[in-house]
């Protein structure tokens, strides 16, 4: 399971590959992406708290990047941070998502983006939830993710779905 000490090292320059590239000019991405979708992705934005659909749907299914529809999230790792964004303790797989430190409006953060389109996700943090007998699984990490950056499929099977 990954750690936060292990998380601050791949923001450090550490990423693992990504599986596979995609690579677009600015115009093909403006042309692909909903103007909202735009601004999130590839211009770093951040949704409004509680915007997404995506914070209350819980039943099973993945998310993909809505970039490029690289696998990231599985709802066996969403849980209710109450932070108003789709949260997940852990991405779908290690080369999913790359790491960068984020130093912008004066805080320190870390970035999460799509490790193969370099879309912006959101944001990871060490105030998720433990492991536990009771509670959700997870090592701490709580995965802040803009509903906005993904695509999510119902089941087991990943079919992009507006």
């Amino acid at each position: 399971m990954t750690t936060w000490n292990d998380i601050c090292r791949l923001a450090d320059g550490e990423n693992p590959p990504p599986e596979r590239r995609l690579e677009k000019s600015d115009r093909e991405w403006r042309a692909l992406l909903t103007e909202e979708q735009y601004r999130i992705t590839r211009a770093a934005g951040t949704e409004r708290p509680h915007s997404s659909a995506l914070c209350t749907r819980f039943e099973p299914g993945t998310y993909g990047c809505v970039c490029c529809d690289e696998l990231l999230f599985s709802t066996d790792t969403k849980f209710d941070s109450r932070s108003g964004w789709p949260s997940f303790t852990e991405p779908l797989h290690a080369r999913a998502v790359a790491y960068s430190r984020d130093d912008s409006l004066g805080m320190s953060r870390i970035e999460i983006r799509c490790n193969t389109c370099d879309a912006h996700l959101g944001h990871v943090f060490p105030d998720g939830p433990r492991l536990s007998q009771r509670g959700p699984s997870g090592g701490g990490l709580r995965y802040c993710i803009n509903g906005v950056a993904l695509k999510y499929c119902p089941g087991a099977g990943y079919q992009a779905v507006p």
